[in-house]
């Protein structure tokens, strides 16, 4: 296959056995983002492609794979890519975000490499630079579980990648310039699956298909910027079984709401009349409902789908008793913090709290959004790289957001958001939403215990309703409107690590913070070094490296 390569060495010579040290493989890719026209909703319009695919190009890996991949970068502007969900453990210098990369200027390139360690799951990855992501530069991330670790379920005859996303007509140049301009952005236009919705014409070309009796793997992720979607498929049942990197109990859905960043993997039967489907995906929470459609056909089918689709569920209360059906798979071999269910998260002792509401501010005429009162800001420097060189006191100061909101916030401050956590330490987290909109956030680095999402605000009296038992670890957390969430995580994984917004809009505008996890031995054991082909910008351009890390 073009651009991708798996490198196997061996070395054997007749008569002779060697010793040979075994690395896990590795696989290689090379990307060209550029420009393009496409006409995904009817009118042409400015995307992103990678390697002339909208959406981008699916990376079907291994857990423990290699990844080593050139990204050339095309466009007129500086750009980045975040590979959502994976862990990148000890390594926040491939996360490919402002707060620890330096972007790829444009006519550029940059090669990420990073271990896909210790995951199994469906994840996605997209740009982080400005508003690309609304322009395109999105796809699937697949990890799948090596086979001396089995899944919990009989292999599928295929394995499909579903990306949904909303979608604006206007560019993301304009989108971007409403945003600097202090505005806010109106409705999308429309809805998208994997790029694409169906006219419901008869001349529909199929999305996928699918053989009479066979089941088949499904991993849906929402890579849009704003909306939840709901997701179903016309006269089929889902069975869920994995979400953003953990098994779950196997539950039986009619639809799911898939939130902003959130992947879900389901097994679909194909156990209908045979001829062709919709899969369709609407938003959910306003009042003008946005729809897609896309066609599953089935390989000896004789008829089209019906114009009748299934209907979508009403208000999000129906959402949150979604969520709360949700459990991990305690018995299912897996890459997981600890095997067979043994992780006992539920008894270990929270170290700190840290309480995050979100607001909006629009003092002098700016829009801006905030957590605790501080919205973030990118300094020319990337946070990790200055405190990797000993300078972070002339980029930014730690800890000016405070671990509890005030009870009322005031004038918002504008400025790098950092917090420092105490290497290893076990922390809740709680998200606390007093706004009318959802919310979702992301955690990059880690795996968290969803533990609670209930209406209303936080108060300590309420870890009496937490799951200490079997809430799912995974990467995104969503938040309704009035309420809030709570997560339980231990911050092992060393490096600076973005906790953001996954409403890219409100990301831009602020609502996004970094959290700094040190070790205090800096070493190696804990932390890789800042890599040799690590682009350098602001005040630590043309500066030689420090010394590195050591065992």
């Amino acid at each position: 296959m073009a651009g991708v390569m798996i490198m196997v060495l061996l070395c054997l010579s007749v008569g002779t056995m060697l010793g040979v040290q075994g690395e896990d493989p590795y696989l290689f890719f090379t990307w060209n983002v550029t420009y393009g026209t496409r006409s995904p909703l009817g009118v042409p319009q400015q995307v992103i492609l990678i390697n002339n695919q909208f959406p981008g190009p699916n990376i079907n890996s291994t857990s423990n794979n290699n990844i080593v991949l050139n990204v050339f970068n095309n466009l007129d502007e500086p750009f980045l890519l975040t590979w959502s969900g994976v862990q990148q453990r000890k390594n926040s210098w491939q996360d490919g975000v402002l707060g620890t990369n330096c972007p790829i200027l444009p006519g550029t390139n940059f090669t990420y490499h990073f271990q896909v360690k210790d995951q199994i799951g469906s994840y996605i990855y997209y740009p982080t630079t400005g508003m690309h992501r609304a322009a395109g530069g999105f796809g699937g991330l697949r990890i799948n579980s090596r086979l001396l670790i089995p899944v919990p379920y009989a292999d599928p005859e295929d394995d499909y990648t579903v990306i949904l996303n909303d979608w604006y007509t206007s560019s993301h140049a304009t989108l971007r310039k409403y945003l600097d301009d202090g505005r806010s952005l109106a409705r999308p236009t429309g809805v998208l699956i994997n790029g694409k919705n169906a006219k419901g014409d008869g001349k529909d070309e199929p999305l996928f298909k699918m053989k009479p009796e066979k089941t088949y793997k499904y991993r849906i992720c929402n890579a849009g910027i704003k909306n939840t979607l709901n997701f179903r498929i016309q006269g089929h049942t889902m069975k869920l079984v994995e979400m953003e990197g953990s098994h779950v109990v196997q539950n039986v859905y009619e639809s799911l709401d898939v939130h902003v960043g959130q992947c879900f993997s389901v097994l679909v039967t194909a156990n209908q009349a045979p001829k062709d489907y919709y899969m369709v995906a609407s938003t959910r929470f306003n009042k003008q409902v946005l729809t897609a459609k896309g066609i599953i056909r089935y390989t000896n089918g004789k008829g089209p789908a019906s114009p009748e689709f299934p209907e979508a569920p009403v208000g999000w209360a129906w959402s949150l008793n979604q969520f709360r059906s949700f459990r991990w798979n305690l018995t299912a071999s897996a890459a997981r913090p600890n095997p067979q269910g043994s992780y006992h998260y539920g008894s270990i002792n929270i170290t700190r709290t840290i309480k995050l509401v979100n607001s909006a501010s629009r003092e002098g005429g700016k829009l801006r959004y905030s957590l605790n009162g501080v919205s973030h800001v990118d300094p020319e420097t990337p946070l990790k790289i200055a405190e990797y060189y000993g300078i972070a006191d002339k980029v930014f100061k730690y800890n000016t957001i405070k671990d509890m909101p005030s009870a009322k916030i005031g004038k918002v401050v504008t400025q790098p958001n950092v917090l420092n956590q105490t290497f290893r330490n076990f922390v809740e987290i709680i998200f606390e939403n007093h706004e009318k909109s959802m919310q979702s956030y992301h955690l990059d680095g880690y795996s968290f215990f969803a533990v609670a999402i209930e209406p209303g605000t936080w108060t300590p009296e309420k870890r009496k309703n937490y799951n200490l038992l079997d809430a799912v670890s995974r990467t995104t957390i969503q938040v309704f409107p009035k309420s809030w969430a709570a997560i339980l995580l231990t911050f092992d994984n060393a490096g600076m690590w973005n906790i953001r917004s996954e409403m890219w809009e409100k990301a831009y505008l602020g609502q996004q913070l970094y959290v700094s996890v040190l070790s205090p031995e800096l070493s190696l054991r804990d932390e890789y070094n800042i890599p040799d082909n690590a682009l350098l910008c602001g005040k630590v351009k043309g500066l030689p490296k420090p010394k590195p890390y050591t065992i």
